[in-house]
């Protein structure tokens, strides 16, 4: 196995390389990423200028208004403004033996008056090759450093790798996101955004890196927008309320879109919600895209271009438990949870022992409801005895029941109703009866997803992986 270099040697690299050439402009932890590149010597090779707008009025005459300092929008439009002053100043000197770049980062970190936990932007715009049009690396990070300096600290290495992977490992995408944590432990930082854009990343699904960043563990969750756009999660569900259906998605069927219209309605009469309306997010577990151990890539784009086509929003978690899913999404405000499942579900989540946990099933349950939670249920079909069970009729353990009885009366639990024609779909039978080439399948489908599977040839053999370059 390569040992990785260090953070040093990363900057020095960067510093002894005449090709690379840039500004780093810093905002909110100090210049921890160009102090890097001074620290390890030789820095006039690589730095053209270093700025930290730091007062809000010099940042907002620079970079132009906002309503949030540390946000995507800061970071584009600082890379946008540096960038282009770059070009303009030094383009007619050195473009044609210079490939230039902007490292841009604003961050919010622990201080005296701030007591959360760090977070920020880093971005970098660089060109791979002197003269060619630029691309950008964008990520979103949290820094869980108690003591302000080390979050500074954790900061720059962050910001170094950043830089490195960009110039060095953009060839091979999945190396330049893996490198982003490099000398940085998860207990420190995590990373739960990664895009990628430009023409050093021609042909490569930016999608893929959101992905791996849950493989690797470095964040719990990733979330696409409705239009496939990676984002950060908290840029849509800041505050607001959400309702969640969990699945496979393989391929989302009737029951899937009927479970979600029905949750929909049913959770737009909670009186909380006052007429606002919930961002619906379907959500994929990565136990479930896993096969042999190894996290199938071009079955994560298949299931994402359909649920897109749908117009719904994607997140990706590895929380393979209800309540560590509610737990993941609780941290991005205190809104209403809604989550849409069916009976198999929540026989699951009433039978289980949770060995695991200290509290066992009380606890589990406990934190499930602990916040404003309710979950909607649909009925399902039971092929043993004929009988259609719903979350009202579902036979519980005996020691559960009384707890179980309670969440009912307290409408944490509430039962759907179900469409009678639709209970009889399994996403199983549909997948398999679609890999065997029958007919038929389509008529357990919407519409819109039997035409995009046809026209896109998904879940079948022999297509290329969604990640490869073109």
């Amino acid at each position: 196995m390569t040992e990785k270099p260090s953070t040093h040697a990363k900057a020095l690299r960067l510093n002894v390389d005449a090709a690379k050439y840039g500004t780093f402009a810093e905002i909110g932890a100090g210049l921890e990423v160009a102090r890097w590149f001074f620290r390890v010597g030789g820095a006039a090779g690589t730095v053209a200028k270093v700025i930290s707008a730091y007062d809000m009025a010099v940042s907002d005459s620079i970079y132009g208004t906002s309503d949030r300092y540390v946000s995507r929008q800061r970071l584009e439009a600082m890379l946008a403004r540096e960038y282009a002053a770059l070009v303009e100043m030094l383009g007619a000197s050195r473009g044609d033996r210079s490939a230039f770049f902007v490292l841009a980062d604003t961050v919010a970190t622990r201080s005296y008056s701030r007591h959360q936990d760090g977070h920020g932007w880093l971005g970098i715009r660089f060109q791979d090759r002197p003269g060619t049009e630029p691309s950008d690396v964008l990520i979103h990070v949290y820094l869980f450093d108690k003591d302000p300096a080390r979050q500074q600290e954790a900061l720059g290495i962050v910001g170094v790798n950043l830089v490195h992977g960009a110039f060095y490992h953009h060839d091979e995408p999945a190396v330049l996101v893996e490198s982003l944590r490099d000398a940085i432990g998860h207990d420190r930082v995590e990373i739960d955004m990664v895009k990628v854009a430009g023409p050093a990343f021609a042909g490569y699904d930016c999608r893929l890196a959101s992905l791996q960043l849950v493989e690797l563990g470095y964040t719990e969750s990733v979330m696409l927008a409705a239009d496939g756009e990676v984002v950060q999660p908290s840029e849509i569900l800041y505050k607001r309320p959400l309702l969640v259906e969990r699945g496979t998605f393989r391929p989302p069927t009737k029951v899937t879109l009927d479970l979600l219209a029905r949750a929909r309605e049913r959770f737009l009469q909670e009186p909380d919600l006052a007429g606002h309306e919930p961002v619906v997010l379907l959500e994929m577990t990565l136990r479930s895209l896993t096969d042999d151990d190894r996290v199938d890539h071009r079955d994560f784009i298949d299931r994402a271009e359909v649920l897109h086509a749908l117009g719904h929003c994607v997140l990706v978690s590895r929380s393979q438990r209800n309540y560590a899913l509610v737990e993941t999404l609780s941290r991005y405000g205190p809104g209403r949870i809604g989550v849409a499942l069916g009976v198999p579900t929540l026989r699951a989540i009433t039978g289980d022992n949770y060995e695991d946990l200290a509290g066992g099933r009380l606890e589990a349950i406990g934190r499930l409801f602990k916040n404003a939670v309710k979950l909607y249920v649909y009925p399902t079909f039971d092929a043993d005895t004929g009988t259609v069970i719903t979350a009202d009729t579902l036979p519980v353990a005996p020691d559960m029941r009384h707890l179980y009885q309670h969440l009912l009366a307290n409408r944490r639990i509430e039962a759907l109703d179900g469409d009678p024609a639709l209970l009889r779909i399994r996403t199983s039978d549909v997948l398999a009866r679609l890999r065997r080439g029958e007919t038929g399948w389509e008529t357990a489908v919407p519409e819109t997803v039997a035409t995009i599977v046809k026209q896109r040839r998904l879940f079948t053999a022999g297509r290329a992986d969604g990640g490869s370059r073109s």
